[in-house]
């Protein structure tokens, strides 16, 4: 019988298949591995973060489905309270996430209030001589018009829940703007309880990234119509909603 012959390249190719096989089997188990504890940190991730939200596991696959259709598109950056009870599936779940979110913003409220008051404080004690900005920020004086800087500006209402979801959209999506409280009648309080409702960020106010302002007319004065909330902005000397 023929015995083939091999050639010394050959035969050390062969001699290297069984190394070359374990390899690739390390390294297919590392890759699972890898997957695996991926898999494991996103598990963990999303467990932390619905109890955060006082939400269950399968609540919160719901509000990142959510956010992965119609619903994220709209209303990018959407909190898991806000997205859940606006697609909620029935009156009782609307009202359930309806509660969540009054205790959620209240715990908010006080946790901000608290730091607020460390803060005036400590600018006390550190700049005596300079005002404060109070929690929310001073609202501005009526003026004729809104600005025509090329910022947004933004006309909302009390007791409108879509003014609230529009106005943490434009937050999430760190875009500056002024917003005008339609029907505040001057009331300041109303104007801070409002901003602290929507998420309204303080030391964005702070700095002027946001402002909030009376309407005191100025709504009326664009002459666009339509419901609110209104996002607008000048463009060619002419208002435009966005």
């Amino acid at each position: 019988m023929r015995v083939p012959f091999l050639t010394p390249l050959a035969g050390a190719c062969l001699a290297l298949l069984p190394a070359i096989a374990a390899a690739d089997t390390a390294t297919a188990r590392a890759q699972e591995r890898e997957s695996q504890l991926v898999q494991s940190d996103a598990r963990l991730s999303g467990e932390a973060a619905a109890r955060a939200w006082h939400l269950t596991d399968q609540e919160w696959q719901r509000y990142q489905t959510l956010m992965q259709g119609p619903r994220g598109i709209y209303s990018p950056g959407l909190d898991p309270l806000t997205a859940l009870g606006t697609e909620a599936r029935s009156d009782d779940e609307r009202r359930h996430y309806a509660e969540l979110q009054v205790r959620a913003e209240a715990r908010r409220v006080s946790q901000e209030l608290a730091y607020q008051q460390a803060y005036d404080e400590a600018w006390k004690r550190l700049y005596p001589g300079m005002a404060v900005v109070q929690l929310g920020g001073a609202a501005a004086s009526p003026v004729t018009a809104p600005r025509g800087s090329g910022r947004l500006a933004v006309f909302v209402k009390d007791d409108c829940p879509r003014c609230i979801e529009r106005v943490k959209a434009l937050q999430a999506q760190k875009t500056p703007f002024d917003l005008y409280m339609v029907g505040s009648q001057g009331a300041d309080e109303q104007i801070r309880r409002w901003a602290v409702l929507a998420g309204v960020e303080p030391a964005r106010v702070r700095t002027r990234e946001i402002t909030l302002n009376h309407d005191g007319g100025r709504w009326a004065s664009l002459g666009l119509g339509g419901e609110l909330p209104a996002v607008v902005r000048e463009v060619d000397g002419q208002w435009q909603r966005q």
